[in-house]
């Protein structure tokens, strides 16, 4: 019996690593809402692995890096340097694609942040139109990160290229 799990085990898998595909990209964003007054820009690197579970639908995990710059900010005290804000997602993500061409995509997951030897975190939330040209795609999304109210979030443009397509 264990040796009918295993070959049944190793069928399975090698099935899935076959349509697997691991996707790796950058993206600049801009600052929304308050986190506009104290950052100028974002930039990061994106990292996913995606399995097709019905047609059209793809799911996996995503994470990344992004460094969020901060400004020099005006206050009637003086000026103040914001430090630069790390953020590292673990995120589920999800694909449906619309046509062959376009797709939606959202990641959910925790967004661990880091500044100046400090971390904190909270819900992290990525979603995300994809224009596709082989195994490359271009993407508009939205991404942010809440806690207790408070957001950090910001428009972005990325490209991502997928091997194993």
């Amino acid at each position: 019996m264990k040796k009918i799990l295993l070959l049944g085990a190793f069928a399975l898998f090698g099935t899935i690593s076959a349509q697997t595909g691991f996707q790796l990209g950058a993206h600049i964003g801009i600052p929304t809402g308050d986190a506009g007054d104290v950052y100028s820009f974002k930039a990061g690197v994106d990292a996913a692995y995606l399995w097709p579970v019905a047609t059209n639908l793809n799911l996996g995990i995503a994470s990344g890096y992004s460094v969020w710059f901060g400004k020099d900010v005006s206050t009637p005290f003086g000026n103040l340097e914001m430090d630069n804000l790390n953020l590292v997602p673990v995120a589920l993500s999800g694909q449906y694609n619309l046509t062959p061409e376009f797709s939606l995509m959202v990641d959910l997951g925790y967004g661990f942040l880091f500044a100046d030897g400090e971390s904190d975190g909270g819900f992290y939330y990525h979603p995300k139109a994809a224009y596709h040209f082989g195994p490359s795609e271009v993407y508009v999304g939205y991404s942010g990160v809440s806690k207790d109210g408070a957001t950090l979030s910001s428009i972005n443009l990325g490209y991502a290229y997928t091997f194993g397509k």
